[in-house]
């Protein structure tokens, strides 16, 4: 996997002070959107070990609330085998970090296993990992730049252990305004 940029302190990709890494590769093509260099699967630079030392290094500090993932897709399989170690690293060693996903595939779409586009063998096993998933193609017609952490208005912020827990997607408190 290759990644586009990596944004420390961000404070737009999720509640508090976060570490965002945004991966390359997308096959969404969303009209509008605002990262269409990192649509290419081989635009970045490689996902390497030394990458995530450094952002665990770097994510140690009381101030960091937590990752982000997004990109491009961090839900195309594609990118899912490399995402899965390091999301089980940030648990084992960062455990009071929080995790957040943005996907254009939805929820729905992510955890049906007939969907070979975005489910794969590690995609059940990231949504466990992960706290918030903010899920849906970012829509133009449906722009809101009041809305928190999300672009368009079709666009869940998913609370997956309370979805996990009721067995119904949940929305998050920072999916509501």
């Amino acid at each position: 996997m290759n990644y586009a940029q990596v944004f420390m302190c961000d404070i737009a990709n999720g509640p508090g002070c976060r570490t965002s890494l945004f991966v390359s590769g997308c096959t969404h093509h969303c009209p509008g959107c605002f990262n269409e260099i990192a649509w290419d699967f081989n635009y970045g630079k490689p996902f390497t070990k030394a990458v995530e030392d450094q952002l665990i290094l770097e994510s140690r500090p009381s101030y960091i609330d937590g990752f982000t993932f997004l990109g491009g897709e961090p839900m195309e399989v594609a990118n899912q085998s490399a995402l899965l170690p390091f999301m089980e690293r940030i648990r084992k060693e960062l455990p009071e970090k929080t995790i957040w996903i943005y996907s254009g595939y939805t929820y729905e779409e992510l955890i049906d296993p007939s969907n070979s586009r975005c489910h794969g063998v590690d995609t059940d096993r990231i949504l466990a990992l992960a706290d918030v998933l903010v899920d849906g193609r970012f829509v133009e017609a449906k722009k809101d730049i009041t809305l928190r952490f999300r672009g368009s208005s079709n666009q869940r912020v998913i609370d997956l252990r309370e979805t996990r827990k009721n067995g119904r997607i949940i929305l998050s408190l920072y999916g509501e305004n």
